[in-house]
């Protein structure tokens, strides 16, 4: 009896596979690989690495046969990324300090720098979404490319080893903002506002949170910056801290250009 029922569950998660293979094919055709092949610049071997990284948790939602989403890729290809970016900085600037390299990797692998990877491979059209957030997709995707482009990059290291995804990062990642020279610059709007504040003697920036918009899993926070009771700068962002940011940049924005500066 035993036998049977283990020969039984055997068959039943066979035939699973085989459905959730006729499913996927359909979903990613051998077309959309071959897509998928020329963006990446690395041969794809087993498939089934790449379905994973491609599959948002809004799609199991909506789709519960399939129980894994590309977090743990995503987890995977952060680590890949910052030990990938962090041998980069190590060997174009040996003269730099740790915390130049610390800096600077922050930069390079920030969500932003994530999210225009994955805009610069047009990586959207390959994303298993739900329906709901298939609908809403370009206000909140960024946060959801970049973390598909860190899965994407776990199940390039599975696939092709540490060689296939270094290459794949220095190529859609790290060189073309170094090429633009962006990743030196400092865009800590709330560090540059603080000092701007210390130097002139000024109480530390204030912010506050002045409006919350949007459903719940897609928020959309305004802050606004006072100095000395003074309101300097206001801005939006997905959440609080990048809010603060904008506001911090529009508040140096403002007082550049009250000072002449460009």
């Amino acid at each position: 009896m035993g036998q049977f029922i283990s020969w039984l569950v055997e068959k039943l998660k066979q035939s699973q596979a085989r459905e959730q293979t006729r499913y996927f094919s359909k979903l990613l055709t051998h077309r959309k690989f071959s897509e998928l092949e020329s963006v990446t610049g690395v041969p794809i071997k087993d498939k089934s690495y790449y379905i994973q990284a491609l599959m948002h948790r809004s799609f199991l939602e909506q789709n519960p046969n399939f129980a894994v989403s590309n977090e743990r890729l995503e987890f995977l290809g952060d680590s890949v990324l910052n030990l990938t970016v962090a041998e980069y900085l190590f060997e174009v600037y040996p003269d730099e300090d740790e915390g130049f390299l610390t800096k600077v990797r922050a930069k390079l692998v920030n969500r932003v720098a994530l999210a225009e990877g994955a805009e610069r491979i047009g990586l959207s059209r390959f994303l298993l979404v739900s329906k709901n957030l298939s609908s809403t997709f370009t206000y909140g995707s960024r946060t959801v490319l970049a973390d598909a482009f860190e899965a994407l990059i776990g199940a390039i290291y599975l696939d092709n080893g540490f060689d296939g995804a270094r290459n794949f990062i220095k190529k859609n990642l790290v060189e073309p903002s170094a090429n633009s020279g962006e990743h030196l610059i400092d865009e800590n709007y709330k560090s540059q506002l603080l000092e701007y504040a210390q130097a002139n003697k000024f109480e530390n920036p204030f912010y506050k949170v002045v409006r919350e918009e949007g459903p719940q899993h897609n928020r959309m926070f305004t802050v606004q910056v006072e100095i000395n009771g003074q309101a300097y700068g206001e801005g939006k962002g997905r959440n609080k801290k990048s809010a603060e940011q904008s506001a911090a940049h529009a508040a140096m924005t403002k007082i550049n250009q009250s000072n002449g500066n460009s």
